[in-house]
């Protein structure tokens, strides 16, 4: 008899705590709560209702601010984050969230519940953390 597949869902490996900044930020202001906080990748806030989440990591601030020559302390978040970004849903089967990764070159996802962020997922969350719990 076959064992019953196990299902780990994104909600089971999703980090909880993630950091969130608002456009109007500076890149000098990102900068150094992503370095006070110890991440590469922060959340932008919506603006409003309508709106939609952004992201900016360290690999947007190399190639639009340091590579270009440009004042961090002159700009704005809005100008180097990526938005909209894909988005995952807690009950998401790990594995569709993995291949959805692979499909677009992912490398953070937002976990959204009700219009809200509640976490973040990595493709090192899903293997070290999903598929180490599938191995157990």
């Amino acid at each position: 008899m076959i064992p019953p597949r196990i299902i780990i869902r994104v909600r089971d490996v999703m980090k909880a705590d993630f950091a969130t900044i608002d456009g109007i930020a500076t890149v000098e202001d990102a900068l150094k709560k992503m370095k006070s906080l110890k991440t590469s990748v922060l959340v932008v806030n919506k603006r409003h209702d309508d709106d939609e989440y952004g992201l900016i990591n360290s690999g947007d601030i190399a190639r639009h601010v340091l590579a270009k020559d440009r004042a961090p302390d002159r700009v704005n978040v809005y100008e180097v984050m990526n938005k909209p970004v894909i988005s995952v849903h807690p009950d998401m089967d790990i594995r569709y969230c993995s291949r959805l990764f692979a499909n677009y070159n992912l490398v953070r996802a937002p976990v959204i519940e009700n219009n809200k962020i509640i976490g973040m997922v990595s493709p090192n969350s899903l293997v070290l953390d999903g598929m180490y719990r599938a191995c157990q």
